[in-house]
Parts: structure tokens; C-alpha cells; sequence
């Protein structure tokens, strides 16, 4: 297969997706490198009917490669993940509105233009967490204890004010009362697994990033998300807090940090979704097309049956355990038949 990779130049050494493109050109396919902040590029020949078998972004939000995925998209060309699905999560504004209108458990947020607007909040809902709408990788994530610490200190024409290179909407959340630590979960193409880190919000909080076991409610709000946006590739940063599960952040291509053979699997599913095509927004959720995402040995179906048999009436039940999601082999197959060639 013939694949082309958008890589900004943020993640010009970064692991996640170099190595997956060696791997992809190990398996014998054609993979071309585009580096949109920093090549001049011919689009009129470079994104054409019939070019490549697929598209892949990794790039920060507000990026260039966005423009050029959505380019490729136009002309018919296979992209990973759909690039609807991608402007649905990098903006973090509409990726609430969506989020909240089908009942997924996202905290209320507001949106302004300038910082100090978060003032006409209600003091109740305070602290927030303020960061901006477009923000990857915990950039210019900030807590704000009160009102009277708003304005949110910004250099002027620093690259987080109005009129600077990263300026514009902002939202804010109320914070959510957790641990300190953050759960992130990855979705590679129907497998899920979670992990543990800190969070951005409490850097003195010491965690060792490592896997950890995902619970059938975590399972199910996942692949929600995934179905919600039509994601295929994805992480989701939840908070478990004093009410439950709290979706905080959705990124498409995370780095996929901790999961097991995680270049090998994620090289397999962009393989699997250039050949078969990604779901995109279109195969929105509806509970008569709940798809099934292996979760170790269970799948998200059993998660979701289960979690509606404990909202029925009935005697009281002893809580199901949490289980983890046990690493699987690297599939000892040949490199023509994991790729099939290009």
C-alpha cells in the first residue's frame, strides 16, 4: 500500500508515528513524509484522486496539516482518522457541545475570547480550569482559585494572548475534585487500554505512568466517544471524580504511551482502516449500532448490557471487579501477509 503521513514539527523525533512509519516501510509499503510547517508543497500534484491509499495526521491543533488532510479528503482519498471526526476534537468547544448533547459526562463549560470574561461566572463554580480551545499536550492549561485571580496572567503578543500565534477562544470548566491523577485511555482501532499519569494540574503529585485496570464504565464511555465522533484512532483523558467518570480531553492520534506493542498495533490499524475505510461522523451512535471493542476478553457490548441490567430494579449486587486489559502477542506473521504488499 501507498500511505502519506502529515508530521508537523513538533513531533519531528517523537516515537508516535516515526516508528510506525518503519514499520509500515519494514512491512514493504510506501510511506511518504509530509512536513507541512516547514516544506513548500505542490497540492495541486501532490493531493490527487488515486495518489495514495490513505492519509494520516499527526499534527498540533491549529496546524497547518489539518487544511491538508481535508484537502486529501476532498478529492476521495482515504484519511486516518475521518477528518470530520478530527475537527470535531480539536476544537475542545465544539467537542463539549457534541459531547454533552449525547449524554456523555462533560463538565459545563464557557467560552470567551478574553480571560477576564470568565469573571461573570458564578463564584460557586470556581476554581476553573482555563485552557485554550485549539491547546494540545496540556499547553496553557491553567487553574484559576477565584475570581479576583482573573485575568489569567498572559504575556502581551506571547504566544497565548488574543493577538498572538495561539490566540483565540478559550474555554474554562469548573474543576473537577480528583487524586491528582489523570486516567488516559486509548482506543487503537476496537482494542482498549488505560493507563495512569499525572496530572498537568498537579505537577508535585508523583505517578508513575503505567498501565492500569480499565473498569467496565470507563470501557463504555470510551467507545461512546468513539462512536459519538467517529474516531477510530484515539485517547481519552478522564478524571474519576466525586461523581464518577469525567471526560476532560479527547485527542485523535495520541501518542499511545504504555499500551502494549503499541507500534506494532497502531501500524496494523492504519493498515486495516486504509484498506476498509474509517467510520467518520456519519456512523454516529444510536443504541440499535452499538459496534463491539474488545476490552482483554470482554467487549464494550457486555460492558454496556451490563451497566443497563445495574440500572434496572433488582436486589442489590456485589459491584463487578475491575479487570485489565491483558497485553496480546505481536502477531508472528510474515511481512507480506501482515501488509500485503504494496
Amino acid at each position: 500500500m501507498r500511505l502519506c503521513f502529515l508530521v508537523e514539527e513538533q513531533y519531528r523525533h517523537d516515537g508516535m508515528p516515526l516508528e510506525v512509519i518503519h514499520q509500515l516501510r519494514a512491512w514493504d509499503h510506501q510511506v511518504d513524509v509530509v512536513w507541512p510547517g516547514r516544506s513548500l508543497i505542490r497540492i495541486s500534484e501532490a493531493i490527487q484522486a488515486g495518489s495514495h491509499d490513505a492519509w494520516v495526521l499527526k499534527t498540533v491543533s491549529g496546524g497547518p496539516g489539518l487544511t491538508l488532510l481535508e484537502a486529501a479528503a476532498s478529492v476521495g482519498l482515504t484519511t486516518v482518522n475521518d477528518v470530520r471526526a478530527i475537527r470535531g476534537v480539536r476544537d475542545k468547544a465544539l467537542a463539549a457541545v457534541i459531547a454533552r448533547s449525547k449524554g456523555l459526562p462533560v463538565p459545563v463549560t464557557y467560552a470567551a475570547a478574553r480571560p477576564e470574561e470568565f469573571a461573570e461566572i458564578p463564584e460557586a463554580e470556581f476554581p476553573l480550569v482555563v485552557k485554550p480551545a485549539d491547546g494540545s499536550s496540556g499547553r496553557a492549561v491553567r487553574l484559576v482559585a477565584t475570581p479576583d485571580r482573573l485575568p489569567v496572567p498572559v504575556a502581551p503578543g506571547g504566544p497565548d494572548a488574543p493577538d498572538g500565534p495561539h490566540g483565540g477562544l478559550l474555554i474554562a470548566q469548573p474543576y473537577v475534585p480528583n487524586s491528582g491523577t489523570d486516567l488516559k485511555v486509548y482506543s487503537v482501532a476496537g482494542e482498549l487500554y488505560a493507563t495512569e499519569r499525572c496530572s498537568p494540574l498537579h505537577p508535585a503529585h508523583a505517578v508513575r505512568e503505567r498501565q492500569v485496570p480499565l473498569t467496565l464504565e470507563v470501557a463504555r464511555i470510551t467507545a461512546e466517544i468513539g462512536d459519538v465522533f467517529g474516531l477510530d484512532l484515539y485517547g481519552v483523558d478522564i478524571l474519576l471524580g466525586p461523581d464518577g467518570p469525567v471526560i476532560v480531553d479527547i485527542n485523535d492520534f495520541p501518542s499511545f504511551r504504555q499500551v502494549p506493542d503499541a507500534v506494532a498495533r497502531v501500524s496494523a490499524a492504519v493498515l486495516d482502516l486504509a484498506r476498509h475505510g474509517t467510520r467518520g461522523r456519519d456512523a454516529s451512535v444510536g443504541e440499535a449500532s452499538v459496534r463491539e471493542v474488545s476490552v482483554g476478553a470482554t467487549s464494550v457490548r457486555e460492558a454496556r448490557e451490563a451497566s443497563v441490567r445495574e440500572a434496572a430494579p433488582a436486589a442489590p449486587a456485589a459491584p463487578a471487579a475491575p479487570f485489565t486489559v491483558q497485553p496480546l502477542p505481536r502477531p508472528a506473521r510474515p511481512a507480506a501477509s501482515i501488509g500485503g504488499g504494496r
